[in-house]
């Protein structure tokens, strides 16, 4: 569950570019997929790419995202816990994220790209290991009301090549990652699930090569930046 902490761009109107004025709320990409699937490969090239047709982006990842919320994920991807706790620290690490960081950038007109977000803790808590999803859809609420990802890009992987890939990174693995494979099935069904039910997920197929990857990408990324 790799990603980059949160950054915002400081590039105003420099090398040509045009800022756009923060006429309106900004908008939430986020990027999901099992261990191993790539999506982490592909977050930078889609900042850089939003930044170069002139919008200010936040980027961040979950869980994390702020001080406090670095701290609890290093508690949840490495200290054993009851599956129950460990939801809800998501969850906190979640609502300070938003709080902090995630709002304040779109009330400003700034663009969000988001490394997981709460459709992870369906798949993970959820799907992978079996919490009730009446439980996840309470904290949801409560969390974070209405607000939800605009544009989802689901890095979709077989289990068996994603596994491949994380052993032969050759480094330090997470509670997630030493997962067996039947876990991590799992969590691509309730990924490819919830990608079925809402129309904000873009799934990819992520055994493509990283230019093939690349190109999708930016093709929906620009799509998108015109409606």
């Amino acid at each position: 569950m790799v990603g980059s902490s949160a950054r915002e761009s400081e590039e105003t109107g420099q090398g040509g570019k045009i800022d756009r004025p923060p006429t309106r709320r900004g908008k939430f990409i986020t990027f999901e997929g099992i261990d191993g699937a790539g999506k982490s490969t592909h977050i930078d090239a889609a900042i850089d790419l939003l930044r170069s047709e002139g919008f200010k982006v936040v980027s961040t990842r979950e869980p994390g995202g702020t001080p406090l919320g670095e701290k609890l994920r290093e508690l949840v991807l490495h200290e054993p816990m009851h599956l129950e706790t460990e939801t809800l620290l998501m969850f906190a690490a979640r609502r300070e994220h938003i709080v902090c960081v995630i709002e304040p950038a779109l009330l400003r007109g700034d663009w969000v790209v988001c490394d997981r977000f709460t459709d992870a803790t369906y798949a993970y808590q959820g799907g992978g290991r079996g919490l009730d999803v009446a439980k996840i859809e309470t904290l949801e609420r409560w969390v974070h009301g209405n607000l939800q990802p605009d544009l989802t890009f689901l890095f979709d992987l077989s289990t068996t090549v994603a596994q491949w890939r994380i052993q032969t990174q050759g480094k330090d693995t997470d509670r997630f990652e030493q997962e067996k494979a039947d876990f991590h099935a799992r969590v691509r069904e309730a990924y490819l699930s919830r990608a079925s039910r809402f129309r904000r997920f873009c799934v990819l197929d992520a055994d493509q090569t990283r230019d093939e990857i690349k190109k999708l990408i930016e093709e929906s990324v620009l799509s998108y930046c015109s409606q």
